[in-house]
């Protein structure tokens, strides 16, 4: 437990005890204490941190929150808290202030720990899979993919720095009406390269990356499956640029920093009869009947405007129904948690499939499924709508060749996922503070620049006094500590709630403040005790800021 959760935890033990002294004496009554917080006021003039205790006591004890609060006041013992004073506001709300000396007591915190700094344990080692990206294998990855790249990867590293065994997998999606298409696409360009007017399928892959794909293979065979029976060559080419696609997808999403722990084929669960026993106990439960040849799942039963098809009236499986056995196979293979970043068009998709996990008896709560919004691309302040490579949309490659991976992650991180992106490609490649990346990692490598010029006037001592480390009095010094106590219960929050973005804004404060004390007080001062505590703080910003941009995926540069 962090020292700022400590001093809470003890906060709140002292009050427990202090009503059940005032139950004791007679002064209030209650059968059982009811739930309360205590939590920071938004106004700082208010205190520390406030609780609302007395007014959720007031219905049980049948007496003002005020004349409650100024007994739990009469009761409590505050030797060991830090509290320095405290007062009644309000309707009832208990205000206390804290002494400031409780921070200083962070700087060791963050040393002594390093890289473990805000490391929690609410997730008690539970299994945790992560399943993002999951892009056709028909194209290149494209801006929506990038976006959903930073947001399941960093997800994942703050569950991981939460405490839960994290497993990152990207679902391949190589069977279906897509990889037919696909395969209809490919034989047509493949005939058209080689000089036979052929035309375009209807539904077919537009990308120039797929003409590229057929040179390459045309360059290595030649003509060698234009006499071979259709249904072969088209075989043949889609294994051919399923491997060359898939290859491209993990060496891109690499360079974006994202490796995955697990790639799994749909098509396996085709191969192993999954799908269909899937199918089969879902219809010997009753979700599943039979009409007009096809098989339809009762999705209306979990809240969806129609039932679905499952199996065709051909007999071949629906995506829908390869989806609903790849979900009981993740809660097979032991994950406690589920977790799917999806893009906000799959909004449809959730209740059903939700429902389908408890038709099979899965506790749906176990499955999360995260809806992400668009991402528009904005250069010279106007939408950008094409790429001459995709021929359909901008690539993550494309992006990472014009902004880089740090400003395309930080970004995409920056924002909420329920809330639009307006991508500024300028704004990413601006070396200025409204660069949010930029920002933050420009305050980085001033951390270091100072700690380089402690080191060429004389290095920097081991950890000074507590009672030198006091000499940290000034304003800036005191928020900037205080935002540094509160790294570990953000962590916490973060996860609990699956917002990595609650990070991105942390360390955009962190760096604000730390820019403030930086042009307000002098670090490498005369004064050697003062030297030492300023350098040593500032030897803990830069630990708290290196582990944020660790957890987001972006680079904590040491020279900029």
């Amino acid at each position: 437990m962090s020292l700022y959760e400590t001093i809470k935890t003890n906060i709140t033990s002292q009050l427990v005890e202090a009503a059940n002294k005032a139950k004791a004496s007679g002064e209030i009554h209650f059968e059982e204490l009811p739930s309360f917080v205590l939590e920071e006021p938004r106004e700082k003039q208010h205190g520390d941190l406030a609780t609302n205790l007395a007014m959720v006591l007031a219905k049980q004890a049948k007496r003002s929150p005020r004349d409650i609060a100024a007994a739990l006041l009469k009761h409590m013992e505050t030797t060991e808290t830090w509290i320095e004073a405290s007062g009644i506001a309000g309707a009832g709300f208990i205000n206390f202030h804290l002494n400031p000396q409780w921070l200083t007591g962070v700087i060791e915190e963050v040393l002594r720990a390093g890289e473990d700094y805000g490391q929690a344990d609410i997730g008690k080692g539970q299994k945790v899979q992560v399943e993002f990206v999951s892009a056709n294998p028909t194209g290149l990855l494209h801006m929506g993919n990038a976006r959903g790249a930073a947001l399941g990867d960093s997800l994942a590293s703050l569950l991981a720095m939460a405490g839960y065994e994290v497993t990152r997998e990207f679902y391949i999606n190589d069977a279906g009406n897509q990889i037919h298409n696909f395969g209809l696409s490919l034989e047509a360009r493949y005939l058209q390269q080689l000089g036979q007017d052929v035309p375009f399928p209807e539904g077919g892959y537009h990308g120039e990356d797929l003409i590229d794909t057929v040179k390459g293979l045309i360059n290595n065979v030649g003509d060698k499956y234009l006499s071979v029976e259709p249904a072969l060559r088209r075989e043949f080419l889609v294994s051919y640029a399923l491997e060359e696609k898939m290859r491209n997808i993990r060496e891109t999403l690499e360079d974006f920093g994202v490796n995955y722990d697990v790639w799994f084929s749909e098509q396996s669960l085709h191969d192993s009869g999954a799908v269909r026993s899937t199918m089969e106990d879902m219809e010997k439960k009753g979700y599943i009947y039979e009409k007009e040849g096809a098989h339809w799942l009762q999705s209306t039963k979990f809240g969806d405007e129609k039932d679905e098809v499952v199996i065709r009236s051909n007999g071949s499986p629906t995506y829908f129904a390869a989806d609903i056995a790849y979900h009981r196979n993740k809660f097979d293979r032991g994950f406690n948690k589920v977790i799917n970043i999806w893009g906000a068009d799959h909004h449809g998709h959730v209740a059903r499939m939700k429902g389908a996990m408890s038709a099979l008896g899965y506790d749906s709560n176990n499955l999360q499924i995260i809806l992400m919004q668009l991402v528009r691309l904005i250069q010279n302040g106007e939408i950008v709508k094409m790429s001459k490579r995709s021929g359909q949309y901008i690539t993550l490659r494309e992006l990472m060749d014009e902004v880089g991976k740090d400003a395309a992650r930080f970004f995409f991180i920056l924002r909420d996922p329920d809330s639009t992106v307006e991508f500024d490609m300028d704004l990413a490649k601006s070396q200025s503070s409204d660069n949010p990346v930029y920002y933050v990692q420009y305050a980085h490598a001033r951390l270091c620049s100072i700690l380089r010029q402690a080191e060429e006037l004389g290095g920097l001592d081991s950890l000074p006094s507590q009672e030198t480390l006091q000499r940290l009095d000034s304003s800036e010094e005191r928020a900037l500590l205080k935002k540094m106590a509160d790294f570990p219960s953000e962590i916490i929050v973060a996860a609990r709630l699956m917002e990595p973005h609650r990070l991105a804004r942390y360390v955009l404060d962190l760096a604000g403040l730390f820019h403030t004390f930086y042009n307000s007080q002098r670090v490498l001062v005369d004064d050697e005790d003062l030297r030492q505590a300023r350098l040593n703080l500032v030897r803990a910003v830069k630990q708290i800021v290196a582990n944020i941009l660790r957890v987001l995926g972006v680079s904590a540069p040491e020279r900029m």
